[in-house]
């Protein structure tokens, strides 16, 4: 699988940390409420050992969808862990998946601009990293493998807005106020579901780069929607934003709670549950 980076790369070091700490109330198909499980574990890519995290409902029995979670430009910190909680209480296996390598997590601007660009040097790294973390995930037991997504935020979004575009075999993926890709698209290449949650005030993801990824994903044909949320700045979903003192970030409640909602409706829409 191959595909271009967009040139909004070179300003991804302005991203922030994104995410939430609070979970969203259990699937009304949940008989009772959600008994979340965790495990975390290892896999490698060449010589590179990454660091998985999954959760899940054991409440539930059967296999059910699976999604991994690619984590903003920090790495896999606990924020990407805490999305593969909320995901597993709302019906799914979460996965956060590792795209830097031995787990790395940073809190500082620079390292974390200096991750994003070690891990986007090589896509076929990039590229195989997703790829072993779709595979781990569809080996575990509870997940329905024909029923795989993906979700990202900021570069996460990024990196998976960049794999539905270049063909990969998901059949939902959702971007959390994520850079947008840009560059050709084929026609009929993109095969799953889009979702992208974007917030209309958000300097990093500017309207005129919405229109020109909306233009690029009609051309092709695909199956997508763009919602931007008025008023709202970069990282709306972390309720941390507005503590780095950047302009350009701010939590926004209402969005951050809209935005996981419509996640979840679209995903009970592809999968049927």
């Amino acid at each position: 699988m191959r595909y271009s980076m967009p040139a909004v790369l070179a300003g991804i070091g302005l991203l922030a940390a994104c995410g939430r700490t609070d979970a969203l109330p259990a699937s009304p198909a949940a008989a009772a409420a959600p008994a979340v499980e965790t495990r975390e574990f290892e896999y490698q890519v060449g010589t590179t050992r990454l660091k998985g995290f999954l959760a899940w409902d054991a409440g539930r029995t059967g296999p059910r969808p699976g999604v991994v979670v690619v984590h903003e430009w920090w790495g896999h910190n606990e924020h990407a862990r805490n999305q593969a909680r909320r995901l597993a209480e709302a019906g799914y296996v979460g996965m956060a998946l590792d795209m830097y390598g031995d787990g790395k997590v940073t809190h500082h601007p620079d390292s974390a601009q200096a991750f994003v660009a070690e891990a986007t040097k090589d896509l076929a790294v990039l590229n195989a990293r997703f790829e072993a973390a779709i595979a781990e995930l569809k080996r575990d037991s509870r997940v329905d493998s024909t029923r795989i997504a993906a979700i990202g935020y900021c570069f996460g979004g990024m990196v998976v807005l960049s794999q539905a575009r270049a063909g990969a075999d998901l059949a939902a993926v959702v971007s959390f106020h994520g850079a947008l890709p840009s560059g050709r698209v084929d026609s009929g290449s993109v095969k799953a579901r889009v979702l992208v949650l974007t917030g209309a005030a958000d300097p990093m993801v500017p309207p005129a780069e919405v229109t020109r990824f909306s233009n690029e994903m009609t051309a092709a044909g695909a199956r997508f929607q763009v919602t931007s949320y008025p008023g709202v700045k970069h990282s709306f979903t972390n309720p941390e934003a507005n503590s780095h003192g950047m302009d350009a970030l701010g939590y926004d409640a209402e969005a951050d709670r809209q935005s996981w909602a419509a996640m979840v409706a679209m995903f009970r829409e592809v999968f049927g549950s």
